[in-house]
């Protein structure tokens, strides 16, 4: 049997190859229970939304840093520069010297600015960050990020919030074949299945949020992504069948009994 080996992402190892959002849950006490049962060991928190000098701050007072390992992200930055800074306050609180990097290039579809993304990733590796940045679907972009010291390339299943799932499963593939970190999906899966299918691509790992906090029942929910990504994962390992045209009979015609 093919053992898995833990995902690592720079110097950091996880167990669990599902990462999850901390917004939009009902209430915080929801959000403490579907990370917990998610078996997560990655949390993302957008540093700009959350008050630091708070220790009752609703999202950072209900996160169990003995069990799980923040990662701030730069969501609602415009610019490279505004994302540096964002990531430089993060680190120098002591959250992480990890970073979800984001610059968004366009408000209405919160696709992301690749020029500055790049431009931000290549400052923020030599900086001594972490860095793992939220892209396209786009294999040129995955290539520079990757080629700018990167730790992982994030591309997206569809667009943020939107549910979608992997709208382009064949750039995703394209993408996984050239990468030489890891590659996890980020933004528009919406229910286990589209983790499922992430991970059965070969995907290194999933992140989503609002496929779970804002579910009909988020706790049941991190539950399933849960099961989804692991059985997406072993069947990966495990290796499909090709597909085929024709039927193939699923008993040998020689050797029965006439």
């Amino acid at each position: 049997m093919t053992s898995d080996k833990l995902l690592k992402i720079g110097k950091h190892e996880f167990k669990s190859r599902l990462l999850l959002g901390t917004g939009k849950y009902p209430t915080p006490e929801i959000m403490k229970q579907a990370l917990n049962i998610s078996g997560t060991g990655l949390v993302t928190v957008a540093i700009r939304r959350i008050d630091l000098k708070n220790p009752k701050d609703p999202i950072l007072s209900n996160l169990d840093t003995k069990k799980f390992k923040l990662l701030p992200n730069t969501a609602g930055c415009y610019t490279a520069d505004e994302a540096i800074r964002t990531s430089f306050l993060a680190r120098e609180v002591g959250i992480s010297d990890m970073v979800k990097l984001e610059v968004i290039g366009d408000k209405e579809t919160l696709y992301p600015d690749l020029e500055e993304l790049v431009k931000a990733t290549r400052v923020l590796v030599k900086e001594g960050f972490t860095v793992m940045p939220y892209s396209t679907d786009d294999l040129v972009t995955a290539l520079k990020l990757q080629d700018a010291g990167a730790s992982c390339v994030m591309p997206l299943g569809a667009p943020i919030g939107s549910g979608m799932g992997i709208l382009n499963p064949t750039n995703i593939s394209i993408i996984i074949k050239r990468m030489k970190v890891p590659l996890i999906i980020d933004a528009g899966v919406g229910t286990a299945s589209d983790v499922t299918i992430a991970m059965e691509l070969g995907a290194d790992g999933v992140l989503l949020n609002t496929g779970v906090a804002c579910a009909k029942y988020p706790v049941m929910m991190a539950e399933a992504v849960r099961d989804a990504c692991n059985a997406g994962r072993l069947a990966f390992l495990a290796g499909r069948i090709a597909k085929k045209e024709y039927a193939t009979p699923s008993s040998p015609e020689e050797g029965r009994i006439e």
